[in-house]
């Protein structure tokens, strides 16, 4: 029960950091700003962490996965 209410909470964390990238070339990210052009030619200090911490949630989102889907085949 834990590992599906872990996998919901990861999911919508996940789609929100997705939305929250900046785009490449418009798309849901523009509506929130993330079309604007920086000033500075490479990634800021904010845009890495983001990055960061999408793979991680990423990550946890992936094992959870696993997990359910062995925990499911360990009760059957």
């Amino acid at each position: 029960m834990g590992f599906s209410i872990a996998l919901i909470v990861f999911s919508l964390l996940l789609m929100l950091l997705v939305l929250m990238h900046k785009g490449k070339g418009g798309g849901l990210s523009d509506m929130f700003g993330g079309g604007m052009q920086s000033s500075v030619g490479g990634s800021s200090v904010a845009e890495r962490n983001l990055d960061r911490i999408t793979v991680v949630v990423g990550l946890l989102w992936f094992a959870c996965i696993v997990t359910l889907g062995l925990l499911m085949k360990l009760d059957s």
